[in-house]
Order: structure tokens, then C-alpha cells, then sequence
């Protein structure tokens, strides 16, 4: 198979530059470099993660890649067309193939509107500007109740306001938005980093399943890369708008090579040794060398719980068949990825 066939998004040689306002009359207007000489691709079915520290361009490549805005330099090349060279009437069609779920699930819905309306907001202008003919009403709740059923909300939800939601479920119903056009590409700028974890491994799990289901492609933004790893085939670390490493997800994170990357995986909690658990646990050893305790009287027992919480315990490393509990529903093995199992 042709692999050229197979590259969804094609980012070439990217760059953007903002003007800063002047400091004073006299003085010449600045810039700021948000991106500098950025390329990648995306083959169609798979995930893209970008991860990197905030102020470091993730947002502004997101953007570029929705052709919400356009690079000082380079191109932003979909199924073979540059989003940039295209007339707007031509690009407001072209936007049906690919759609974005925002991070904050409260904040892009909005509250006046009913479900109905946010979920088939992208028909009105995408399918309009495609055919030529607008979608009758009947047609736009029969679309929009069906993309709500498949992020696992009902049909009589439609009915409703954002404010009768939970954050996992708003984000649902952001997701569902993004579906409804039937796009080959999404991109998720921090869609979880805003929910509660157990809601986020709700929603990940079911971004996954849309992907095995629909064969959508992930542009996926995130500071977050244990997220990244979970979802992702490659990455690509930004600094200071540079790309400083890219690669195979499990190449990035087993063997990372700049020091940037390597920074960033020493972030996340539990890959790296902690001194104080060290600590805490010579203080306890020390308490128990001495005091004689009997253990059969209360008042004992609950001084050593008491001793326990002001010296603090590190907490107990949970066991792969409790998270899985917790996190895994369906069995599949995406849903395991959360607890090691697989």
C-alpha cells in the first residue's frame, strides 16, 4: 500500500510570529516566535499527541491545523489540500472532515442553547456550504440525536440545557458536536485536563472506541503524557515553539532522548524515586525501636494510627486488578492500558 495514500495531515515547515504592541512611541514594535519551522504528519486512523510545557505552542499548532488562523511561513496540507490557498466558502466545507473538542467543557457550550442546537451547530454552515442545501429540521435532530447516542448519551437529552449535565457529560456532548459532521480528523485540545480523573478515564475511553468504530484520526493537545502515551501511536515534544523530539509513542516515553523529554518524564508522579517516602519510612523504624507497644490496648492502636498521619505514609501502590476495577468497564484492551493488565 501507497503510504503517501495514507497521510491525512501534512504540517510542512510551519511558523507563526505575533506583533507586540510598542513599548512607547518611539520604540519599534516587537514579535513574539510562537513556532519555528514546525513539521509532522498524521496518517489516517491513528493519534498525534503534542505535549510540552503551557507557552510553548501546543495551542497555536491546533489553530493552525483548523485553519482558524494562518502561519506566518509553511503549510497546513489536508487530504492533499492546503487549508490556506482555499477560498472560504470552499473552506467552510472543507471543515466538515475535521473539528475540535475544547478543553473546557463548561465554558464552550453555550448555556441559552438548548442540545439540540450546540450538537447541530456545525451542519448549519459545513453541510450548507458543501451542497448547497440546507438539512430540514427533522433532519438535524435525527443527526444530532444520533451522535448523542453514540457518546453514550440519550436521545431525550436533546431537550435540554448545558447546566443540567455533569463536566463528563458536557464533554460528551462537545464530542458529539465534533461527530456529527462524519470527520476523518479531530483535534482535542486538552479535552480531559479540566474533568475529574475517574471522568477522564470515562471519556478516554470512550474517544478510543470512537476511534476503533469510526477510523478517526486524533490530533491530540495535551501537557498531560500519561494521557498522551495511553492514547497516542506517535508524539511530538514542543519547546519554546521548537520541536525537539518526535517519534513512536513507546520509543518517546522507554527511550527518551533530549533532555527536554526527559525533564517532562521525570514530572510524572511515580516514574522516578522519592526521598521522602525514604525518609519516612527510617522516622517510623525509629518510633518502633523505641517504644515497647502492646497492641491488644485501644488507646495503643490509636496512637500509632495518630503517629502514622503527622509522619505521613506514603500512599500504597494499588494493585493492577483495583484500577482496572475502577477504570475499566468494557474489557477491551484500551481499557486496560489504565492498570498494566495488558
Amino acid at each position: 500500500m501507497n503510504t503517501a495514500a495514507q497521510v491525512l495531515l501534512d504540517v510542512q515547515h510551519v511558523s507563526q510570529q505575533y506583533a507586540l504592541p510598542k513599548s512607547s512611541v518611539f520604540s519599534k514594535a516587537g514579535h513574539l516566535q510562537a513556532l519555528h519551522d514546525v513539521s509532522f504528519q498524521l496518517r489516517a486512523g491513528k493519534s498525534l499527541g503534542i505535549v510540552g510545557e503551557s507557552g510553548s505552542g501546543k495551542s497555536t499548532l491546533a489553530r493552525l491545523v483548523m485553519a482558524l488562523e494562518k502561519p506566518t511561513e509553511g503549510k497546513v496540507v489536508f487530504k492533499g489540500q492546503d487549508l490556506n490557498a482555499l477560498p472560504q466558502s470552499q473552506l467552510r466545507a472543507a471543515r466538515s472532515e475535521f473539528q475540535m473538542v475544547f478543553q473546557d467543557p463548561y465554558g464552550s457550550l453555550d448555556p441559552r442553547q438548548k442540545i439540540l442546537r450546540i450538537v447541530a451547530e456545525p451542519l448549519h454552515s459545513t453541510v450548507h456550504s458543501a451542497s448547497g442545501q440546507s438539512l430540514s429540521q427533522q433532519d438535524l435532530k435525527d443527526r444530532a440525536a444520533q451522535a448523542l447516542v453514540e457518546v453514550g448519551l440519550r436521545a431525550s437529552d436533546l431537550d435540554k440545557y448545558p447546566h443540567e449535565f455533569s463536566g463528563g457529560q458536557r464533554q460528551r456532548i462537545a464530542i458529539a458536536r465534533a461527530l456529527i459532521t462524519r470527520p476523518s480528523l479531530i483535534v482535542a485540545d486538552e479535552p480531559v485536563s479540566a474533568l475529574d480523573v475517574s471522568v477522564q478515564a470515562q471519556v478516554l475511553n470512550l474517544m478510543m472506541d470512537l476511534q476503533d468504530r469510526l477510523g478517526l484520526s486524533y490530533l491530540f493537545v495535551s501537557h498531560d503524557l500519561a494521557v498522551v502515551n495511553l492514547m497516542c501511536d506517535d508524539v511530538i515534544v514542543l519547546q519554546h515553539g521548537h520541536v525537539v523530539e518526535a517519534g513512536a509513542s513507546e520509543a518517546i516515553f522507554q527511550n527518551a532522548q533530549h533532555p527536554y523529554t526527559q525533564a517532562l518524564l521525570a514530572a510524572i508522579p511515580g516514574m522516578g524515586p522519592d526521598p521522602r517516602i525514604a525518609q519516612r519510612e527510617d522516622d517510623l523504624a525509629r518510633i518502633e525501636a523505641e517504644v515497647t507497644l502492646d497492641l491488644a490496648d485501644p488507646r495503643i492502636v490509636v496512637g500509632l494510627l495518630v503517629r502514622q498521619r503527622m509522619i505521613g505514609w506514603p500512599k500504597r501502590r494499588r494493585g493492577a486488578g483495583e484500577r482496572c476495577a475502577d477504570s475499566c468497564q468494557t474489557g477491551r484492551r484500551s481499557d486496560h492500558s489504565w492498570c498494566g493488565r495488558w
